[in-house]
């Protein structure tokens, strides 16, 4: 059957996603273009502005599972759209900042708990719910794709606004966009509607949420991902948020920032697409390691060689080829492992992992830059971490498959 009259039902469900994960993720990518000049006409240092996005990416990844959780007892609907609407909010209070503490509030503490309620984690835990198993890795990765566009899209607009009205234009042109988010996670939350398919008999249903992370982090295949995954968002978040500042010592042109994040984002969509159709078909977990090691292979030829416009839009290019495809990968890995029904906490479970990395891929490289007045101490960290964390998860993938986890046991 083709896959288009698979998904005709659920349509307005992986499009609603879709919109939600990109703009979600596609804002958020791109709030460093406009670092340079917030933090020079509000007076903060460079690390302050990453201390609020390292704030925002640990509100993100410790509030996930409780995101994930909720959505069990209360839908996808009503989180999905609180967590729409803190994201507007966050995005006015940065607009409108004259000091640290509004870009704390709302670039760190509310556009991170937004994205706990409307980024990856749950937009793959809606589409997975949404479609049979037969093609849920292929259609993770097209909702990863869709959702790459919001780079695309969001960078080149945000820096032609930033050059020729100044940044609070430019976030406020953000705010606007931000808005589709709402809609978005209205059509999304139809998800509720959803019966879940009859649970196999290692999957894990009707339990706590205590009982359940008890057996994902007992689960060896989960712990090792959940240990590698921490690479990845190292390497993520220092690129986003420091690659608009290196262009600008390198002396390169300030639209390149934009063009690169854009070309992050639409190679991201060929990756994502690729990657979902891949898992369909060999290892997720292997996959996941092959693409750390890729990851760090770049990250590495980038640095090494001076940058010049073909090289940073060639790594752009590599780098969103390598960049949302671990979406499907660990959506599709966990619904294997744990089933449907709690996939959004325990993916988010492992996603904490992710933001301690991008805590310190964020925060970390602010600080080695004010420090030492170079990146290049913070780019060889990312590589080496890169090579070790893909290496062993290769490693693992290989040398012991993932296992089901042991039955749980509803307890009063």
């Amino acid at each position: 059957m083709p896959l288009l009259q698979v998904l005709r039902p659920t349509l307005p469900i992986l499009i609603g996603a879709s919109i939600m994960l990109t703009l979600s993720m596609g804002l958020r990518q791109s709030l460093g273009i406009f670092m340079q000049p917030l933090t020079h006409d509000i007076h903060i240092s460079i690390s302050d502005f990453t201390l609020a996005l390292a704030v925002q990416n640990l509100a993100w990844g410790f509030l996930q599972p409780l995101a994930g959780a909720m959505t069990v007892r209360y839908g996808f609907r009503p989180i999905m759209i609180v967590g729409a609407l803190m994201y507007i909010v966050g995005l006015i209070l940065m607009a409108t900042a004259n000091g640290l503490v509004s870009i704390m509030i709302g670039a760190g503490v509310l556009i991170g708990t937004s994205l706990a309620c409307t980024a990856a984690a749950i937009a793959m835990s809606v589409a997975a719910r949404a479609v049979p198993e037969t093609v849920r890795s292929t259609v993770l990765g097209i909702v990863s794709g869709a959702g790459s566009l919001g780079a695309l899209l969001s960078a080149p607009i945000g820096q032609l606004l930033n050059e020729g009205f100044g940044w609070r234009v430019g976030l406020a042109g953000f705010v606007i966009m931000s808005v589709l988010m709402v809609p978005a996670a209205w059509y999304a939350g139809r998800v509720d509607q959803v019966s879940l398919p009859k649970p196999a008999a290692d999957d894990i249903g009707d339990a706590t949420a205590a009982s359940v992370a008890k057996a994902a982090f007992g689960n060896a295949s989960f712990a090792v991902m959940t240990c590698a995954y921490l690479v990845c968002g190292m390497q993520l978040v220092f690129l986003t948020t420091h690659l608009p500042s290196y262009l600008a010592i390198c002396g390169l042109d300030p639209m390149l920032s934009a063009q690169t994040l854009g070309m992050i984002g639409g190679f991201n969509v060929l990756g994502s697409l690729f990657f979902g159709w891949a898992g369909q078909r060999w290892n997720k977990l292997a996959l996941l390691g092959g693409i750390y090691i890729l990851r760090s292979l770049a990250l590495a030829w980038y640095f090494m060689l001076p940058a010049t416009s073909f090289s940073t839009l060639l790594f752009g290019a590599i780098m969103g080829f390598l960049w949302m495809g671990v979406g499907p990968l660990v959506a599709g890995a966990v619904a294997e492992m744990f089933g449907l029904r709690w996939q959004a906490m325990i993916q988010g479970l492992a996603f904490m992992s992710h933001q301690i990395g991008s805590f310190l891929g964020a925060y970390g490289g602010g600080v080695l830059y004010d420090s030492l007045g170079s990146y290049t101490m913070a780019w060889r960290i990312g590589v080496a971490l890169g090579l070790a964390g893909g290496i062993i998860q290769v490693a693992f993938a290989l040398i012991r498959p993932s296992q089901p986890p042991a039955p749980v046991l509803r307890t009063a």
